[in-house]
């Protein structure tokens, strides 16, 4: 490398072309005194606000495809100006300037010799602003329209007393404590079983954890009557990230219903638009919980006080009526005896006449039953003497004496009738009768046929 002398050093401090710096800064001054570069209207988003007297932020334009940065300026809003213009934007807007808006601004190019190139902000149409966040919103809205969920959310049935409640919300959040104080100090004394599922409620992990929240409430469903997502108020990049579609989206399609609480009641967001419930704030949501408790809580008096009516006058029309059956009994008693006297005589007096009929029908069923017996008797009679007649003929026909007629003969021995030779033994004596006699015989042998 050459060493640099300080004769070159000299030489060079010395050339005719150096100026000042002043003189260069009042050069780009005059080159930015073109009036094209003065009280132009420029569309960009916000970041990087910061707010210390004046208001410090940059100003992006990005791809509308990519989304990639295609350019960026810082610039300023001096401290009274931005003070007027924050305040007519909070008026039409009803949020304060901030971080990820669309905004449309007056920018002129300050420039100064001695603090150097500025953008300043001049001006700002708050209902540009307010246009595209309706356009977006609007946006997200027509989706889920014709998609057909953005009412489905209403359509949850919800429970006639909502006690078991999942809270979507930040832990150390204002808004949080401000619902809980409201729930737990009820005037009505009605006892709530809350359970939070934590979540950021701003910033860019406000969605993936919102929804990480409502997933698992949707896993232990079974243990909730309601989801409450609650925040308190703030500014507009805070309040951004709930008009989401993908946001929008669960809590239109959630099986249980969701209460809706953010912001304060000049907020709105898609989620009021989706939820079954919207209410103003995270403590308006504890009292419409709380006031729904009363109501169901009042018709159970109004219920009681119908049961203790009704009951009261059951037992005074009881009583009316227990009145007037004591002073009609006795008549009613003697109007009975008397009834059953008269009747008692008509039965007496008619006892003869019924008896003497029913001796009569009796005699005339005796009549008709000794005709019926004597015509019984008469046939079985009958019947029998044909039997005996019949029986003797065979009698007749099997009698000893018709057998022996026909040449047979019958044996005994020592008065009993042998029927067989076994029943014989040689040496007695046996009787045989034949039709006009017997012979008595005595055995030698008794010859038995195989």
């Amino acid at each position: 490398m050459a060493e640099i002398t300080d004769t070159a050093l000299q030489g060079t401090s010395k050339s005719p072309n150096t100026i000042t710096l002043q003189e260069f800064n009042n050069r780009i001054k005059r080159l930015l005194a073109d009036p094209s570069v003065m009280n132009c209207w420029v569309v960009a988003e916000t970041t990087d606000v910061r707010i210390n007297q004046h208001c410090y932020l940059q100003l992006l334009e990005k791809n509308p495809k990519t989304g990639a940065t295609v350019a960026k300026i810082k610039a300023i809003i001096w401290g009274n100006q931005f003070r007027f213009l924050n305040a007519r934007f909070k008026q039409v807007t009803g949020r304060d300037i901030g971080n990820d808006m669309k905004i449309m601004v007056c920018l002129s190019v300050n420039y100064s010799p001695q603090y150097g190139l500025t953008v300043v902000i001049n001006d700002i149409n708050p209902e540009f602003t307010l246009g595209d966040m309706e356009r977006q919103r609007q946006e997200i809205l027509n989706r889920l329209t014709q998609e057909g969920i953005i009412g489905q959310n209403k359509t949850v049935p919800v429970p006639p007393v909502l006690q078991r409640i999942a809270i979507v919300s930040a832990a150390g959040a204002a808004g949080y404590g401000d619902f809980m104080k409201q729930l737990t100090d009820n005037k009505y004394g009605v006892c709530f079983y809350p359970c939070l599922f934590q979540a950021t409620m701003q910033g860019v992990k406000t969605v993936p954890t919102v929804l990480a929240a409502l997933d698992k409430v949707e896993q232990n469903q079974h243990l909730f009557d309601c989801v409450v997502i609650i925040r308190g108020g703030g500014g507009t990049e805070e309040l951004n990230s709930f008009d989401n579609y993908d946001l929008a989206r669960r809590v239109a399609t959630f099986p249980l219903p969701v209460i809706v609480g953010i912001g304060h009641e000049r907020d709105i967001t898609v989620l009021d638009y989706v939820a079954g419930i919207r209410v103003k704030t995270p403590t308006a949501a504890a009292e419409h919980i709380i006031l729904q408790a009363a109501n169901a809580l009042a018709h159970i008096g109004d219920l009681s006080n119908q049961v203790v009516s009704i009951a009261r006058d059951y037992i005074a029309r009881a009583k009316e009526q227990l009145s007037y059956y004591a002073g009609n009994l006795p008549i009613m008693a003697q109007r009975i005896i008397d009834t059953n006297t008269l009747r008692l005589q008509n039965f007496i007096q008619n006892i003869p006449l019924h008896v003497q009929r029913r001796i009569e029908s009796e005699n005339a069923q005796l009549a008709r039953q000794k005709d019926a017996i004597k015509n019984a008797v008469a046939q079985v009679k009958m019947k029998e003497t044909m039997r005996l007649e019949a029986l003797g003929d065979k009698i007749e026909l099997l009698s000893p004496r018709k057998v022996m007629a026909r040449g047979y003969t019958l044996t005994t021995c020592e008065g009993k009738i042998m029927t067989d030779a076994a029943q014989l033994e040689a040496g007695k004596l046996v009787t045989i009768h034949f039709r006009d006699g017997k012979v008595v015989a005595g055995t030698q042998s008794v010859i038995k046929d195989k």
